[in-house]
């Protein structure tokens, strides 16, 4: 298929999160399987002659919809695309592929992951006192209703089940095809075994003690469930004759009031331990050196760091919220809990990974059921230019 693909984003910039990078990562898939792509961004830091940034000069802030809107079309009326593929709600897009599920569920969680039943309903109550989200929020819901708009390729089936339980989208309209990464990076073994002495170093043990270290990766710590995961840590501890848990956090967000839960909490006298290792630049020299990724999300609409521990062969601890949890068997590859705030089912995943064999039976198990071939960024960018086929030959396009 020779064909020439728009992909509309709103920030081309890596940098800011798995939803920038995984546009990337799958504009350079499509193009592997001889697509001509461009990338279409509102702004981002500068532009190539496949990456279209149309204000650079706003330096990775935010535009509106209608704007955005207006600079596409100028851009669409002067430039032939076979395909358009949005990850945001235009109606003018062939293919409606949301990264972060949709607004209205994320509306909801985030809410939801504040703890507090007061703070919760405030916030779904100002939810459209953001006149942005709120605009977008209202050009999703017209382009899941509309009974001519653009296929919507969800990204795991927790997020096709939102468009039709908040929006009443039409289920002939729902294609899932489940997201996917690169799972084709190198490691620099010299770089893992320095990170792996810094984590036992902070932690205060040693290789003797056989640590079992969970990693947990995210930029948003309230979101992604750390609060509760620190709980279950402490309720998780084994007698001192058991393997010791090490919880190693990574990334961006402010780390005190979890450092003074920790401390409340006393993980060191229960044989535990926590090491905040803030931003590191590659997440899979991480990976390698875990035994366990563990991510109690309040949301997410499919995971990339459960998708590359996945692929890194390691076992798994998540939410239902997650739609990652669809490229992995419950109680085979890893755990799947109804809810972050179960701390009880959430502190039982950790102590049945605290244990050696089960680590090696799940671990095993990912390898002998080829997981890693299922969750590649080339699957998931073979399936998408099935879904380019149908929607050209219903154009009269092949």
């Amino acid at each position: 298929m020779n064909k020439r693909i728009a992909i509309i984003t709103e920030r081309a910039n890596i940098a800011l999160g798995g939803a920038e990078r995984s546009v990337f990562e799958l504009a350079a898939a499509l193009s592997g399987l001889g697509c001509k792509v461009d990338v279409l961004a509102a702004t981002g830091q500068g532009s190539s002659r496949n990456v279209h940034v149309f204000r650079p000069d706003k330096r990775g802030g935010r535009i509106g919809y209608s704007a955005f809107a207006r600079v596409l079309r100028n851009h669409l009326s002067k430039n032939k695309y076979d395909i358009i593929h949005s990850v945001l709600p235009f109606e003018f897009a062939d293919v409606y592929q949301p990264r972060g599920g949709t607004y209205a569920e994320s509306i909801l969680r985030h809410a939801a992951s504040h703890g507090n039943t007061f703070i919760e309903s405030y916030k779904r109550l100002t939810a459209f006192g953001n006149l942005r989200r709120a605009a977008f929020l209202r050009a999703e819901r017209r382009l899941a209703r509309a009974a001519d708009g653009p296929v919507i390729a969800a990204l795991s089936q927790y997020v096709a089940d939102q468009f039709q339980r908040h929006y009443g989208a039409d289920a002939k309209r729902i294609v899932v095809i489940p997201n996917g990464v690169k799972t084709d990076r190198q490691i620099n073994t010299d770089q893992a075994d320095r990170l792996r002495s810094q984590i036992l170093a902070e932690a205060r043990l040693r290789e003797a003690d056989h640590p079992v270290l969970f990693l947990f990766v995210a930029n948003n710590f309230r979101l992604k469930g750390l609060a509760p995961l620190i709980r279950a840590v402490s309720a998780a501890a084994r007698p001192e004759t058991e393997r010791k848990c090490c919880l190693v956090v990574v990334g961006r967000d402010k780390t005190r009031k979890y450092r003074r839960l920790a401390r409340q909490l006393d993980l060191r006298a229960a044989g535990q331990a926590i090491v905040f290792l803030g931003s590191v630049s590659h997440i899979q020299c991480a990976l390698s050196v875990a035994n366990v990724a563990v991510l109690p999300t309040f949301y997410d609409p499919a995971s990339r760091f459960i998708l590359e521990a996945l692929a890194a062969g390691k076992p798994v601890i998540t939410t239902k919220f997650n739609g990652a949890a669809d490229l992995f068997v419950d109680n085979r590859h890893g755990k799947v809990i109804d809810t972050p705030e179960n701390i009880n089912a959430l502190a039982e995943a950790i102590r049945t990974f605290t244990d050696t064999h089960n680590i090696e039976k799940a671990s095993k198990a990912i390898a002998e059921d080829s997981l890693k071939d299922h969750i590649t960024i080339s699957r998931a960018a073979r399936e998408l230019m099935g879904l380019y086929e149908s929607i050209l030959q219903r154009k009269g396009q092949t």
